[in-house]
């Protein structure tokens, strides 16, 4: 990578493309997601050694509960196992890490690994590691407008006192600066319920690489497309 480089200070991803991967290489489609986890803690250390301070990574939507039972099943497994793997990529990279979604709909046995993950990282000072999991971008903003509705009828907030910062400090990343650049693999070009009050001034960049192949020199190739874009704010060009 080029010196003098403009690295963003948080990168958002859309880890797509685990299943397609597996097929093409005649393997199951959960094959796809064990390597897909593999290039995640790839990934954690390369952007932190970057200078990125803020990562989000999109492991499990809203909507991936409708995939066939099977798959699910496996993907909750590779969650437990997951959650005691990254508690120690953790602690050997003195990393912060949070979950982000709707919880109460996951297993307690996982919720309680959340937990602890989170306890045990939440002092950590390295890169700031955020996974969405049963995470939805409409779900989270519905669930922070009845937050903010039960305020106003308990008396507690006047409706005219709702600002853009009242809703961002009831959404699950509150205090976490919006991305500056979303990074989505496998060739597809949507959003996908992904961060959508986070995303307003966000870059997008979209790679056909599958998210098992994303690698150092994938990222890099990505944070080099963000330095060519103009980036402004409204009508004011960033400095």
């Amino acid at each position: 990578m080029e010196d003098g480089m403009k690295i963003p200070n948080h990168v958002a991803i859309i880890l797509d493309g685990n299943g397609r991967w597996a097929k093409s290489k005649g393997m199951p489609r959960n094959y796809g997601h064990v390597q897909g986890a593999k290039t995640v803690e790839t990934i954690c250390e390369e952007a932190y050694r970057m200078g990125i301070q803020y990562l989000t990574v999109y492991a499990f939507s809203t909507e991936n509960w409708n995939r066939p039972q099977d798959e699910v099943d496996a993907l909750m497994g590779l969650l437990r196992s997951y959650m005691k793997t990254c508690l120690k990529t953790a602690a050997k990279n003195n990393m912060c890490v949070r979950i982000i979604g709707e919880k109460s709909r996951l297993d307690e046995d996982i919720r309680r690994r959340m937990e602890e993950l989170e306890e045990a990282t939440k002092g950590n000072t390295g890169l700031h590691f955020q996974i969405a999991i049963n995470y939805g971008g409409r779900d989270e903003i519905v669930r922070a407008v009845r937050a903010l509705a039960a305020e106003v009828s308990e008396g507690k907030l006047r409706a005219e006192e709702i600002t853009e910062e009242k809703i961002s400090d009831m959404l699950d990343t509150r205090g976490i600066p919006e991305p500056d650049l979303l990074i989505r693999t496998c060739g597809e070009q949507r959003i996908s319920n992904f961060l959508l009050w986070q995303l307003a001034y966000t870059e997008f960049y979209f790679t056909p690489v599958a998210w098992p192949d994303f690698s150092k020199e994938e990222l890099e190739k990505a944070v080099e497309a963000y330095n060519k874009r103009d980036r402004r704010y409204g009508l004011v060009k960033e400095e």
